[in-house]
C-alpha cells in the first residue's frame, strides 16, 4: 500500500504566474500544483491543502504555528510525511522554526522554487516531486525538518539561501547536504544529532521581539544603546569573523547584556563563533566574559528565532546558554 503524504501550499514563487499589471504573484493553488505533476501519484497517495497564498517574506509567526499544527495533525491521522511548499525568501527561517517544535519521527519537508511557474526551466515541479519522495522515504524518518530543492536534502538548522536567482540557491555553508534525490529515491547517507525539541515552539504565535544588529567597520554602538528602549526583549549581534566587534562596542554590549540576553553570531557564512582563541577588546573571549552567549553554528536569523522561542517559554539566562550550546 502506498504511503500518504500531505502537501501544504502556502504560496511563494512556485505558485506565482504573470499578472496583468506586471510581475508575478501567487496564483496557483495546491490542487493546481499537484495536478501539474502526475508523477506524484507514483510516489504516494497525495492529500493537498492551501491554507493561504502569500509571498515567503510575508509569512508570520502565527501562520507558521498553524502550519506546524496542520502538519502534526496530518501525521497523527496516518501520513508518512508532510511537505510544506512556500516562498524561498524565508525557507531558511521557517524550516528552522518548525524544526524547533517538530516532535514526530515522520519527515516534515519544506520546498519551493526559484523560478515562477511560467518561466523557462521552472524548477517548482521537480522540487515538489523530490520533496514528496523524501517525505515518503523511511530513510528520512527521525531527521526532523528537512529542506529539499535542486535534488539536495538539507538539515533545517544548517541550510541557508545563498543566491537570489539560481536554482542551486540553497546550501549548508561548511557542511553540504545530508543527501540527494536520485533515480526516484531519497539517498541519505548522513544523519545529524537533533538538539532537544523546545516545548514552547509548537504553539508560539506571538514570539517576543528580538533584534538583530550587524557589527561593521567603524561602528560606534549607537544602535546597540537604543535596543532596550525600543522594546526588544533580546538582541542577536551579527559580529565579524569568529565573533569580533570594534572595541567601541564592547562596553555598550556589556551594559545591554545586563538588561536582556545578547547572543553573539557571525556574519561569516561558514564556521562557528569561537569561544577561546582571541583575547583583545571586542574579541569573542572578551564578549563572552561580558555576558554574551555564543550562537555556535547558527546564523543570526536562526539565532533570533531560537532566542525568541526560548524567551516565549520563560527561559532564564542559564537556559538560554544551554540551548545555544546544543548548536555549537
Amino acid at each position: 500500500m502506498q504511503p500518504t503524504v500531505h502537501i501544504l501550499v502556502l504560496g511563494g514563487t512556485i505558485t506565482m504566474a504573470p499578472q496583468a499589471a506586471g510581475g508575478i504573484a501567487p496564483s496557483l493553488t495546491g490542487a493546481d500544483l499537484v495536478a501539474a505533476v502526475p508523477a506524484l501519484a507514483d510516489v504516494a497517495a497525495i492529500v493537498v491543502a492551501t491554507p493561504f497564498l502569500v509571498p515567503g517574506a510575508s509569512l508570520t509567526f502565527a501562520q507558521i504555528a498553524d502550519v506546524r499544527a496542520l502538519a502534526a495533525a496530518a501525521v497523527e491521522a496516518g501520513a508518512a510525511g508532510v511537505v510544506v511548499v512556500q516562498g524561498t525568501d524565508t525557507i531558511d527561517e521557517t524550516s528552522f522554526l518548525l524544526d524547533l517544535g517538530w516532535t514526530a519521527d515522520a519527515p516534515l519537508v519544506v520546498t519551493g522554487a526559484m523560478r515562477g511557474a511560467a518561466a523557462p526551466g521552472a524548477d517548482g515541479h521537480a522540487n515538489l516531486l523530490a520533496a514528496t519522495i523524501v517525505a515518503a522515504a523511511p530513510e528520512a524518518r527521525g531527521q526532523g525538518v528537512l529542506v529539499v530543492l535542486n535534488d539536495e536534502i538539507h538539515a533545517a538548522r544548517l541550510v541557508e539561501k545563498t543566491h537570489t536567482g539560481l536554482a542551486s540557491a540553497f546550501a549548508a555553508p561548511g557542511f553540504g547536504p545530508l543527501g540527494h534525490v536520485m533515480e526516484g529515491r531519497a539517498r541519505l547517507p548522513f544523519a545529524l544529532r537533533r538538539p532537544p525539541v523546545l516545548p514552547a515552539a509548537p504553539g508560539a504565535k506571538d514570539l517576543p521581539p528580538v533584534a538583530i544588529a550587524k557589527a561593521t567597520l567603524g561602528d560606534d554602538g549607537r544602535l546597540i544603546r537604543a535596543v532596550a528602549d525600543l522594546g526588544y526583549r533580546g538582541l542577536v549581534l551579527e559580529a565579524m569573523g569568529a565573533g569580533h566587534v570594534p572595541a567601541a562596542l564592547a562596553e555598550p554590549l556589556e551594559a545591554l547584556s545586563v538588561r536582556m540576553p545578547v547572543v553573539l553570531a557571525t556574519r561569516v557564512p561558514g564556521g562557528p563563533v569561537f569561544r577561546t582563541t582571541y583575547g583583545f577588546p571586542g574579541s569573542e573571549r572578551d564578549l563572552i566574559a561580558k555576558g554574551l552567549v555564543p550562537a555556535g553554528l547558527l546564523s543570526a536569523h536562526k539565532a533570533r528565532l531560537l532566542l525568541a522561542v526560548l524567551l516565549a517559554g520563560g527561559a532564564d539566562r542559564r537556559a538560554v546558554a544551554d540551548a545555544f550550546a546544543a548548536y555549537s
